[in-house]
């Protein structure tokens, strides 16, 4: 797990100044996968106090546009912060409970699926949203 250094040496990396919520906001990434905003929120305020919405929000727009963080939004879910960035991986959604898991690119390089047709499009990017039940859910009895 990354330290309270890494987290500034990441940020400093990134051309970013180094305060606090940043890198609470990092940590809370990096310890919660796939976290939406509003859990992100709790986790550094429990970390830091009060702090605003606002400045978690624009916390995770400079983390995103620094790499640091990849938003996704898997259809049908909130948005989410995960801090696997750099790889072309995809996710597992459970249609039940809404768990989220990483799925390594089956095949190949980025992107690991190539377009029947790229329609003159430089493609740089596949995204797959894999749907099914989680172990929980797929076990857990049918309510009545």
């Amino acid at each position: 797990m990354p330290t309270t250094s890494d987290f500034e040496r990441m940020l400093r990396g990134a051309a970013l100044r180094v305060t606090r919520p940043r890198v609470a906001v990092l940590s809370a990434v990096h310890d919660h996968p796939h976290a939406d905003t509003a859990s992100i929120i709790g986790i550094v305020r429990d970390d830091l106090g009060e702090v605003s919405h606002q400045a978690v929000y624009d916390v995770l727009s400079a983390l995103t546009t620094a790499g640091l963080v990849r938003r996704i939004q898997p259809p049908g879910s909130l948005v989410r912060y995960e801090a696997r960035v750099g790889d072309n991986h995809h996710h597992v959604v459970c249609r039940s409970c809404g768990a989220i898991a990483d799925v390594d690119c089956a095949v190949g390089t980025t992107p690991c699926l190539t377009a029947s047709d790229d329609h003159g499009f430089a493609i740089d990017e596949a995204e797959v949203v894999y749907r099914g039940l989680c172990p929980e859910c797929s076990t857990a009895a049918p309510t009545l």
